[in-house]
């Protein structure tokens, strides 16, 4: 098991750390010298990292291809309020020494009770139509197999083994919550559109070590590859109507909700507008979760910048705390802070050199 993980940066800031990570991205980038550097996103099971190597870069660049494994040791800082890593020295790994389980955040809930939890809403349904169509997804062993494992996005929300799942359930619950509001909307169809609306991502998305978009993800996207699949499944259910089949259709290309988020069409019925501000509330509640999860170590209320929701987010948990008494001896102010910098100059880095390569040139191993 790795000793470093992602989530520990808030408790390592300047300090040098020596672990073990999956190449998320790889990029060979040009410094003002025209000299190249690498610039990398780090990941692990809880989170990823952006990373830059700027000396040496030519011994290594042929050495790792994104999704290596790596061995790296570098100084843990910040930019523009973010950590970073600054790379001294890296090696890629050997099979023998991974644990992939250290590399791709898995749900800590119950796999088995989300499932089940799924199958029962699907057994409430009404409409006979809807119910065959659901169970016919949910006896498909490949389709099963896949949407219990599968994260529901690369990065901006459920970004975890079992992540689609824990998000669809999420979602099939507040349905139901909200149906007893608004006697007017179809239960069966609105749940119909939470099981169906992301169960592309299957197709779309790879997880094996890091998470990726396949080929036809890349291509076509999740919302085509779950009409492809809607098309093959109802071709089993004699008799299916089609105009219930059209009204599925629009729920999985309208429920990103605008044109600018990917949606070929906005949504035009009750359902089709609540899956989609259901299934963004769920997505954004989940991604202020896991921001504050992440940074839980810090003492300040406010987050970092969270680029998916485009603001800091503020920890209203600690906000409420109950503030600690300065301690007596504590009269000195902070050490103002630095100004961070994309690319150290030739001072810092000779400074840096100064007071943290001796020991590698020493020859420490990795």
């Amino acid at each position: 098991m790795k000793d470093f993980y992602i989530c520990d940066c808030v408790r390592n800031e300047n300090k040098i750390v020596t672990a073990s990570f999956v190449v998320v991205s790889k990029q060979i980038k040009p410094k003002k010298s025209g000299e190249p550097y690498l610039a990398l996103t780090l990941g692990d099971r809880s989170g990823h990292l952006e990373a830059k190597m700027w000396d040496n870069v030519d011994e290594v660049l042929d050495a790792f291809e994104q999704d290596d494994f790596l061995k790296v040791k570098g100084l843990v800082n910040k930019y523009k309020n973010r950590f970073q890593l600054t790379i001294h020295k890296l090696r890629k790994l050997g099979e023998s020494e991974i644990e992939f389980d250290d590399y791709l955040p898995k749900t800590t809930k119950n796999i088995d009770e989300l499932w089940q939890a799924l199958a029962s809403f699907v057994a409430s349904f009404q409409n006979p139509y809807l119910k065959s169509l659901l169970q016919a997804f949910m006896a498909d062993p490949e389709i099963a197999g896949a949407y219990r494992n599968a994260p529901a996005a690369k990065t901006l929300h459920h970004a975890y083994i079992g992540g689609l799942l824990d998000h669809v359930v999420s979602l099939a619950r507040s349905c139901d919550l909200i149906c007893r509001n608004y006697p007017q909307i179809n239960r069966d169809l609105l749940l119909s559109g939470a099981f169906l609306h992301d169960i592309g991502k299957i197709h779309e998305l790879t997880y094996n070590r890091s998470f990726s978009y396949s080929t036809r993800g890349q291509l076509l996207g999740h919302m085509v590859i779950e009409l492809e699949m809607l098309h093959r499944k109802i071709a089993d259910v004699p008799g299916f109507p089609d105009p219930l089949k059209t009204l599925l259709e629009h729920l999985i290309i309208s429920h990103h909700g605008q044109y600018e988020f990917g949606s070929p069409k906005l949504p035009m019925f009750p359902e089709a507008l609540m899956l989609h501000y259901l299934d963004d509330l769920d997505s954004k509640m989940e991604s202020m979760r896991a921001h504050f999860e992440r940074e839980d170590g810090l003492e300040s209320p406010w987050t970092s910048y969270n680029p998916s929701l485009g603001r800091p987010l503020l920890n209203t948990e600690k906000f409420l705390a109950p503030r600690k008494a300065p301690a007596e001896d504590s009269a000195s102010s902070p050490l103002p802070a630095q100004d961070p910098v994309a690319e150290p100059s030739s001072s810092a880095v000779a400074e840096e050199r100064a007071r943290t390569l001796p020991g590698l040139e020493r020859g420490g191993n990795l």
